[in-house]
């Protein structure tokens, strides 16, 4: 009876300290969220899509409401050079984005590690041989949980890093979607799902 007693109870914490999964995206438009940028950003076809405009400049779409704690999972499908990001606890300027990054980028470019904007940079990167987990021009499964002051990635449900980190666990921001500089990029994202964690 007291076991019975002892796994109710931690079923309920578990319950209060999470709150239902909800999607980012509707499938259709942008609502909820901004436009950072003149860089593209449009639904087709139940996705998301990100693509270099013809200025060839940084570009971000940030949700409306922020995000502290919290498990995100979503699919990316690179097309091109595909070079961008998931940002979180993050705040913009201009298109000057203050906050930490899960990179999302072609092979051999540390997808699922985190990196500073204006600051340290590289925090942590991937080990070479999980490069691997990385589908490039397909569908990728990417999990980020942050909580406090630790951050986890996963890709393809490989983990890629672990990192603890007394800045992040200060930081406040929305979550945002990068476009990078440079040109030729397009990225579609679909299945945004948000947990947040109490």
């Amino acid at each position: 009876m007291k076991y019975v007693f002892t796994l109710i109870l931690l079923l309920s914490i578990k319950l209060i300290a999470h709150t239902q999964p909800v999607s980012l995206f509707n499938g259709k438009d942008l609502s909820n969220w901004t436009i950072h940028g003149t860089e593209k950003w449009y639904a087709a076809n139940g996705e998301l899509i990100c693509e270099s405009g013809p200025d060839k400049q940084y570009g971000y779409l940030s949700t409306n409401k922020s995000y502290k704690n919290f498990a995100l999972t979503l699919e990316f499908k690179q097309e091109a050079d595909g070079n961008s990001g998931v940002f979180f606890r993050s705040s913009i300027d201009g298109v000057k984005i203050s906050g930490w990054q899960v990179e999302v980028a072609p092979p051999g470019s540390n997808s699922g590690g985190i990196y500073e904007s204006y600051g340290r940079g590289w925090l942590i990167k991937p080990k070479p041989e999980d490069e691997q987990w990385l589908k490039m021009g397909e569908w990728n499964l990417m999990k980020i949980i942050v909580k406090n002051d630790e951050v986890t990635t996963w890709l393809n449900g490989h983990q890629m890093i672990h990192l603890i980190d007394e800045k992040i666990g200060k930081g406040e921001g929305f979550i945002a979607l990068q476009i990078h500089d440079g040109g030729g990029i397009k990225v579609r994202w679909r299945n945004l799902l948000i947990e947040e964690i109490k």
